[in-house]
């Protein structure tokens, strides 16, 4: 992941090289009239200012809701279900009562290595038993820069990551991580191939 984060930044550079040394890109800094008028196109976010929220954005209204966490004293079983039926890979674990405070994170790993390698039973094991405890929990922040997010799920070896604001807002996965940036340099390769053809101004 460390070196998509290496590649991606000198894949940026190398365009804005390109284009700086492309001789359209000279003759289209002066205007008719002779004069400077502009520079590198405006860009819209660019990487390095896309935020975890503008990711939260793009998954609609559903990026939040009771399918994405599950409590302490919830069966394993029912947790790995609500896993299946959403077709998600972690769930956000909440100690028991009204408000909802985060206890830490249950995973599709969590259930791997320490039910199913150990014989358990899902059926009669709470999900605190084997969940990753808050004290371990990696979040983030909806004003988390995606690149920051990427790095944090690299260092930490993990593929979600919620997202709290002082309680649960979403979560964001190594996926919805990877298609933002993914769209992002495309808009970007777009943006940079208008304005070398002279359509971008």
């Amino acid at each position: 992941m460390e070196g998509l984060v290496r590649g991606i930044r000198s894949c940026q550079e190398t365009l804005r090289v390109a284009i700086l040394k492309h001789p359209r890109y000279r003759r289209n800094i002066f205007s008719r009239f002779g004069r400077v008028t502009s520079s590198l196109p405006v860009r819209e976010k660019g990487l390095e200012n896309l935020k975890v929220a503008d990711v939260l954005m793009t998954k609609g209204e559903d990026k939040i809701g009771t399918w994405l966490w599950c409590r302490t004293t919830d069966s394993v079983y029912d947790a790995v279900e609500n896993m299946a039926k959403n077709n998600i890979g972690s769930l956000v674990v909440l100690k028991p009562g009204e408000q909802e405070l985060v206890a830490g994170i249950i995973t599709e790993r969590d259930y791997m290595r320490k039910i199913i390698a150990q014989g358990r039973s899902s059926k009669y094991t709470r999900v605190g038993e084997i969940m990753t405890d808050e004290n371990k929990l990696v979040t983030v922040t909806s004003d988390t820069s995606i690149l920051q997010a990427m790095q944090l799920m690299t260092d930490h070896h993990i593929r979600h990551v919620p997202v709290i604001d002082g309680k649960i807002v979403g979560m964001v996965s190594i996926v919805d991580v990877v298609r933002a940036v993914v769209e992002q340099q495309g808009g970007e390769l777009k943006r940079l191939n208008e304005f070398i053809k002279g359509e971008y101004y």
